[in-house]
């Protein structure tokens, strides 16, 4: 037997779903994840089962829980998300300013490897430079 107690909205594609259900044999309360997606629908292996006989333990421990403590990290965040959405609105004003001018935007993660190409180039050539100055002096002791 299974019933459906409830479900949460987690994200686009997953849901967390309540349900009392028999496994194997035994009756409990079944709190999972349910993804919605292109190649898979259905629970997957994130969640827990509560044994009907630590039901009500669990229950106390839900109701002991400080409404007041879930607001105050609810509002911290609240404060995060919005710092990252004031840095994705400046790399898509930065975006759309190079549009403007016609340039395509780079990713900043291509500098990196940019940075890392020249530093290598650079190495190369002093090594070359240093080898060079090798041969000349051994031309030197030879003469």
């Amino acid at each position: 037997m299974e019933k459906d107690i409830g479900k949460i909205k987690k994200n686009e594609a997953t849901d967390v779903v309540v349900r009392i259900d028999d496994f194997g044999g035994k009756r409990g309360l079944t709190i999972r994840e349910f993804v919605t997606g292109e190649r898979y629908t259905g629970f997957t292996k994130s969640g827990t089962r509560i044994p009907s006989e630590a039901f009500l333990a669990f229950r106390e421990l839900i109701n002991s829980i400080d409404i007041a403590d879930l607001q105050a990290e609810k509002a911290k965040e609240e404060k995060a998300g919005s710092s990252l959405r004031s840095e994705e609105k400046a790399e898509e004003k930065e975006q759309k300013t190079l549009e403007d001018k016609g340039k395509e935007a780079k990713p900043k993660r291509g500098r990196r490897k940019k940075v890392e190409e020249k530093a290598s180039e650079e190495e190369g050539q002093e090594s070359l430079e240093t080898n060079e100055q090798k041969v000349e002096e051994l031309e030197g002791k030879k003469e």
